[in-house]
């Protein structure tokens, strides 16, 4: 449904329908009409858990002017900055689109400002992500250095931490740890994503390698904080384990509420990340 604005009260009703993929939760909204207008006001205001509807972003379905592509996909941070990838969100908006009805393809294309992600419905609510390839090189990450590497040092409380860096539509820092349960993801997360090497700020992953196929993984992500999970971080810290020879080219990530599937041949070909959908709830909010 579209939006209903009451013109004597100024009252905007917004038609929402909450998800989750794996605990990281949305709230997505057709706006293919073009009747709704958020700002960052708004949207912090209403992703406020004790005060609002709560989520860790908002999802916004938008025509598209292009013939190869279904839709354009905006998303939005719970601190209502605007970010351009969501590998989580991705696949919930895929089922959004087919579960509203809103379009009968199980193969949709859609776009981002800087991106686009193909995604395939399958079986028990479970979607498959073609996130493209990896970038590695710094400067469209972007990250401030000079030379490309595998690894690199970031110096945090004058410790200096070993990371990968990658972008996949969204910048990514990789740390590898020998125990996620231990290490201290929160204060350090938001030292490196808010460190200046990172002009557009970062997500910051801690990986736990258990072997070749099997890794537990924990996020910070920018903008949000520790989440439950995320799609484009296990894609992320698996690209980076690849690349450095210590992951097989199937892999998957653990979660604290479940596992996401991650494929990627070699660097010549796109990555693929598969995982469930949850459908919550349909709600209307009053702005």
């Amino acid at each position: 449904m579209s939006s209903i604005i009451n013109s004597k009260k100024k009252i905007t009703k917004i038609f929402f329908s909450k998800m989750h993929a794996l605990g990281n939760d949305f709230i997505i909204i057709n706006n293919i009409n073009k009747q709704i207008k958020l700002n960052q006001k708004i949207i912090k205001k209403i992703s406020n858990r004790k005060k609002g509807i709560g989520f860790d972003q908002i999802l916004i379905v938008e025509k598209s002017n292009e013939k190869k592509i279904d839709f354009f996909y905006k998303i939005f941070n719970a601190d209502g900055s605007e970010i351009f990838q969501c590998a989580n969100g991705a696949r919930c908006f895929a089922f959004f689109l087919f579960y509203k009805k809103i379009t009968k393809k199980k193969n949709i294309c859609i776009k981002t400002k800087n991106s686009y992600m193909k995604l395939r419905i399958l079986k028990k609510n479970n979607i498959e992500v073609n996130i493209g390839k990896p970038i590695f090189n710094p400067k469209k990450i972007p990250f401030i250095t000079n030379i490309q590497k595998k690894t690199y040092k970031i110096k945090i409380k004058n410790k200096k931490i070993k990371i990968g860096v990658v972008s996949l539509g969204n910048p990514h820092c990789v740390i590898e740890v020998s125990n996620v349960k231990k290490t201290k993801i929160n204060i350090i997360g938001k030292k490196i994503e808010n460190h200046y090497l990172f002009p557009e700020k970062v997500n910051v992953s801690f990986m736990q390698i258990l072997d070749k196929n099997n890794i537990i993984l924990r996020v910070y992500e920018r903008g949000v904080g520790e989440t439950s999970s995320c799609g484009s971080a296990a894609c992320a810290s698996v690209a980076i384990g690849i690349i450095r020879k210590k992951l097989s080219s199937k892999v998957k990530v653990m979660f604290k509420e479940g596992n996401l599937y991650v494929k990627w041949k070699n660097i010549k070909k796109d990555l693929f990340m598969t995982g469930p959908v949850k459908y919550v709830y349909d709600g209307c909010i009053k702005i």
